[in-house]
Parts: C-alpha cells; sequence; structure tokens
C-alpha cells in the first residue's frame, strides 16, 4: 500500500515512521513496505532507495518497527522500477504543441487536410470531431490524446526503453543492497501489476531482443535482475517477488504463463513468491483532463482489489485459487518456495483455514490491516471478535487513486482519541494513524 506519506523527494517523513510504527504495534509477522522507487528520479511522495541519501531515513523507519513490534516482526523493502505516464490532456493543447505531424499521420487524413501547412492542420484538428480524431490519428496519438502519453517496455525506438535489459539488473541490486544496509531482513521484487518488470513478464511484451516474445524470453530479464540481486546482497538476505498469476487483460498472461514463470523463478532460488491479480493500465477508465491513468479503476483492478460490488463469487479469497495451482506446481517439481496469498481476506478463521487447507504458505492482507493494525494481535490472543474488519470499498484506493494520504473510513474521523504527533491529512479533516486498541 503506497500511503503517500513520503517527502516530495522520496524520503522518511515523521508520517511514515508513525503509518509503520502502528501496523508494527500489532506485530505482524512481516510488513512489506510499500513499492520504493529503484532510480534517482524525481516521483512525487513515494519513498525512494535510488541513492546512498535515502539509508538514514530507511534505517530510521527499520529502528521504529523493531522497537514498535519488540523485534517480531520482519521487515521487506518492495522495490519498483515503471516507465513515464503522463497526465491525460487538454485536446486544444495536446494538437496545438504535442501532436507529432509526419508522414505518416498525413497518409491517413483526407486529401483536403493532408498537404494543409503545420499550423494550419492543427487547427484543423482543434476544432475536429472526436469521430474525426478517431478516424484520422494513429492508435497511440489516439491513446495519448483519450488517455495520456504511456511509455511501454516495447518502446524500443526510445533509447531507455531499448536499455533497460541493460539498466536493470544493476538498479535493482543497488537498491536491495541498500535495503540490506538499512537494516531490512529482505527485498520483494515487485514484478505484478502495471510496471516495468510486469510488462516484460506479459504475453503483450513482444520485444524482439531476446527479452520478449515468447516465455523464456519473456522472464529472462526478471531472472537476471533477481541475480543481480542475488549476486549484491548475498544468501542471507530474504529475495522474494510479487508477480501475477492473471493479467485480467485481453491478449495478456494467464495462470498457465504465472505457472511456468512460478517455476523458473523457484529453480533460480527466489525465496518466496506472492500472488497477485490485474491491476493494469490496459483496460484502465478514462481520467479526467489534468490527471493520470491509474491501473485499478478498470476489471483487472477491480481483481486486483475486489470489493463486496465486484460479483460472485464476492471478494473475499477470490484470488486464492491462482495460488493454490501454482502451489501444488512447484510442490509436484520438489520445491518447497513458499507461496504468498492475497486479496479479500479478512478474518482470522478464513486465514487460518486456508494455510490449514495448504493453499498457501502466508496469507497477506493490506487492506484489512489498514482497516486493523491489531488484527494479529487479537488473532493470537483469541479476540478474533473485536477485529474491526474492512468493508471493502476501497475508500482508501479512491485516495490513492488522487495521490492524497490513504486512510481508512473506520478510523480516520475517530477524533475521540488523538492521532500521534498530532498528525493529519493535508485538509486536517483525517487522521493519519489508526486509532490505538484499548
Amino acid at each position: 500500500m503506497v500511503p503517500w506519506r513520503a517527502s516530495p523527494d522520496g524520503e522518511v517523513t515523521d508520517a511514515v515512521i508513525a503509518w509503520y510504527r502502528r501496523f508494527a504495534e500489532g506485530r505482524p509477522g512481516a510488513i512489506v513496505v510499500e513499492a520504493t522507487g529503484i532510480r534517482d528520479v524525481p516521483s512525487g511522495p513515494l519513498l525512494r532507495v535510488g541513492h546512498d541519501r535515502f539509508l538514514p531515513g530507511l534505517e530510521r523507519l527499520v529502528r521504529a518497527v523493531r522497537e514498535a513490534s519488540n523485534g517480531q516482526t520482519r521487515l521487506f523493502l518492495q522495490i519498483i522500477d515503471f516507465l513515464s505516464i503522463k497526465r491525460r490532456p487538454d485536446p486544444a493543447v495536446f494538437f496545438r504543441r504535442f501532436l507529432k505531424i509526419d508522414d505518416t499521420l498525413r497518409s491517413s487524413l483526407p486529401a483536403e487536410l493532408a498537404h494543409l501547412p503545420e499550423p494550419e492542420l492543427r487547427e484543423a484538428f482543434v476544432v475536429a470531431s472526436p469521430d474525426d480524431h478517431a478516424r484520422w490519428l494513429p492508435a497511440r496519438e489516439l491513446e495519448s490524446l483519450r488517455m495520456g502519453q504511456r511509455e511501454r517496455v516495447t518502446d524500443v525506438h526510445l533509447p531507455h526503453v531499448r536499455e533497460l535489459p541493460r539498466v536493470l539488473p544493476g538498479l535493482f541490486a543497488a537498491a536491495a543492497d541498500r535495503a540490506r544496509r538499512a537494516g531490512f531482513d529482505g527485498v520483494e521484487l515487485h514484478y505484478a501489476h502495471a510496471y516495468t518488470m510486469a510488462s516484460f513478464l506479459s504475453r503483450k511484451n513482444d520485444r524482439a531482443d531476446g527479452y520478449g516474445g515468447d516465455r523464456e524470453g519473456r522472464v529472462r530479464l526478471p531472472l537476471e535482475v533477481h541475480a543481480a540481486v542475488r549476486a549484491a546482497v548475498g544468501l542471507q538476505f530474504t529475495v522474494g517477488a510479487r508477480f501475477l498469476g492473471h493479467e485480467q487483460i485481453e491478449g495478456g498472461s494467464d495462470l498457465d504463463d504465472a505457472r511456468f514463470y512460478a517455476l523458473c523463478f523457484a529453480r533460480a532460488g527466489f525465496d518466496f513468491l506472492s500472488i497477485s491479480k490485474g491491476g493494469k493500465f490496459e483496460d484502465a477508465k478514462q481520467p479526467p483532463i489534468g490527471e493520470a491513468a491509474y491501473p485499478y479503476t478498470g476489471p483487472s483492478g477491480h481483481e486486483c482489489m475486489p470489493t463486496t460490488k465486484i460479483g460472485p463469487p464476492g471478494p473475499f479469497g477470490r484470488n486464492v485459487p491462482l495460488a493454490v495451482a501454482i502451489r501444488a506446481d512447484l510442490r509436484a517439481a520438489g520445491f518447497d518456495t513458499p507461496v504468498v496469498t492475497a486479496g479479500g481476506i479478512a478474518s482470522p478463521w478464513q486465514a487460518e483455514a486456508i494455510l490449514e487447507r495448504g493453499e498457501a504458505d502466508v496469507v497477506a492482507c493490506a487492506r484489512q490491516a489498514l482497516a486493523d493494525p491489531d488484527f494479529f494481535r487479537k488473532i493470537r490472543e483469541g479476540r478474533g471478535e473485536e477485529v474491526r474488519r474492512c468493508l471493502f470499498t476501497n475508500y482508501c484506493e479512491g485516495l490513492d487513486q488522487k495521490h492524497r494520504e490513504v486512510t481508512c473510513q473506520l478510523w480516520d474521523r475517530d477524533h475521540a482519541s488523538p492521532s500521534p504527533d498530532g498528525l493529519r491529512s493535508a485538509d486536517g479533516k483525517r487522521r493519519l494513524v489508526a486509532p490505538p486498541w484499548p
């Protein structure tokens, strides 16, 4: 969960410390710290680990979790790379400033427009109808108009995208080593959802340079990243990955692909495999002008974070069958790699049943832990009836979509108990830390 509490430069803040300290007070077996950028580039209030200057803040975060959990909670850093995505533009601005006028575009235009001088042609687009835009624009230009420009791993005409296989192993390795030096117990390589590494694993990756096309090509870079990370951190530091059991988009990877990848990852020595689903840009809803597309607004996003409105069989444990199939393959092949399942897990009885049936080795929960950070203590102390259960409305996800501080509707307006350090949202209306368990 990215809670949007880092500084504009990606540094750990007091609000970040308070967020993770509160989770650690519930003493979960492990906390996976939010997706943390591996590059030393501006990325807003998202945590970063792309330079040594981030180490003091991350060390402070580790100390806070150790102290709050009395040393009982393991701490992993999820590390991520992502490509550029732009906000949906105002159409007039797009046509006057950003539309690429070239021979390819002119060849698709009616004769009366094809030979217009560039300034006049741009104005013709400004006054044209959306139907005309759909007929005249190449697919990627039309997408940039309707959704905002988005880079893909298949854009090999762009030098920085073409060079990703050469650059990313070193960036991930350096980031993992910083996590090790900061005191984390391990890293989770982010190979899921709408981001760079997941896009290499996708069936939509048709790169012809050996890093796309068939399954062997698509899994090549994820394996090379893991090898570089392992070489940097050694064998005593945990290195796992989160990846998709199904992309849930047309033409995307499915469970058969995921089972193949899981066996490749197990052979390579990944320490755990955390299974997710969906969360892709390809089926995201059109964003308002001035906002960027959000990969959890379409059908694949709803599968990633299912709500009570999703339909049969409902949100609870909806993604567990993916973990079941992947784990069965691993065990049949002789691997004991732990498999983590998540998605709509909200009660101690549900979680325990998953483990008892051997459907997964580890149960993870994000939204439920947000609703009640003391979920884990309450389970251990036999007080499951006191669990404050997530409503699965995705109120929290709506805040994330707007890049506002993520909180829970069950506790963010609780004024009866003070928020530690007086931390409140930018508008002052929401507490930033869950209330204490009496």
